[in-house]
């Protein structure tokens, strides 16, 4: 399980996925698949719980590199993002089987991702 405050997730915008996925599989020796439920999103590992994807840029993807944050409560962490600067970017979503996420923009004017994991066991 992650914890609270963790980097979970990252997101690689590409022009070109099959050229960047080409590229990170050289680089870091990343494998990468797709879920049928989210196509042209390409999946990767690069460590226990940890990993990302590649998509298309401003399609499947965002227009830049996102990094998301395991916590304990998506509401607190929102609650908190906005008491000390942040702006909600993407309100709290659904992901059917993993729980849900958010995306706040920080009082430096970036992205952030938010993931609350369901509880497993």
């Amino acid at each position: 399980t992650m914890a609270h405050g963790e980097i979970t997730h990252v997101e690689f915008p590409a022009d070109d996925p099959q050229r960047a996925m080409r590229f990170y599989s050289a680089v870091a020796g990343w494998e990468f698949g797709e879920m049928p439920e989210m196509p042209g999103y390409h999946l990767f590992r690069s460590g226990e719980g940890y990993g990302g994807a590649i998509g298309q840029r401003g399609v499947t993807i965002g227009p830049s590199l996102r990094l998301y944050i395991e916590v304990n409560s998506i509401e607190d962490a929102l609650a908190a993002s906005d008491r000390n600067g942040g702006t909600t970017r993407e309100p709290k979503t659904d992901i059917p089987g993993w729980g849900w996420f958010a995306v706040v923009t920080d009082p430096e004017g970036t992205d952030i991702g938010l993931f609350q994991s369901l509880p497993r066991g």
